[in-house]
């Protein structure tokens, strides 16, 4: 559970684990996501470099309004990395994705990811982009008189699209 603006949001969170073999069950799991992380692996150049593809099957399997955040993972190893910060950015930007690198061995950044994204999901109900009442979105409306007042949000958070883990 999360607070944002005074209100708890509770996350459902899968992690699909990101390998190929898992792919075709990763697809299931963006049916019904409001949101996202895609995450690679900075110490590893080829897990950026299957960002495109994990990429299209989000967008093509989900709402077209799905949140998406973008993560290069094991920041704390700087000394071995093989993908730029920039590059995430300006990957990021290109694709109206979310940024932010974090570091699952020192947690730096892990729970920020998650409320920034969820966040975002609860600006898009705001803004009626997202309908709660239809959970299509991946968006269900807790009992009334329950801990949870808000939006219950049932983003995909951990949909790790690096090959292997993290």
């Amino acid at each position: 559970m999360i607070t944002i603006d005074g209100k708890q949001i509770k996350l459902q969170i899968w992690d699909t684990a990101g390998q190929e073999s898992f792919r075709s069950i990763t697809r299931s799991y963006y049916r019904g996501a409001a949101g996202a992380l895609l995450v690679y692996d900075i110490t590893q150049r080829h897990t950026f470099n299957h960002l495109t593809s994990w990429l299209e099957d989000a967008r093509q399997h989900s709402t077209s309004n799905m949140v998406i955040m973008l993560i290069g993972n094991k920041c704390d190893l700087s000394a071995r990395r093989e993908v730029q910060k920039e590059e995430g950015e300006a990957f990021a930007r290109e694709h109206g994705l979310i940024f932010m690198e974090t570091s699952a061995k020192t947690a730096a950044n892990v729970e920020e990811a998650f409320i920034n994204t969820a966040r975002e999901i609860y600006t898009k109900i705001q803004e009626g982009v997202f309908d709660p009442t239809n959970e299509v979105t991946g968006i269900k409306i807790g009992p009334q008189g329950s801990n949870s007042s808000g939006p219950s949000t049932r983003p995909n958070p951990s949909a790790n699209t690096s090959s292997g883990c993290c």
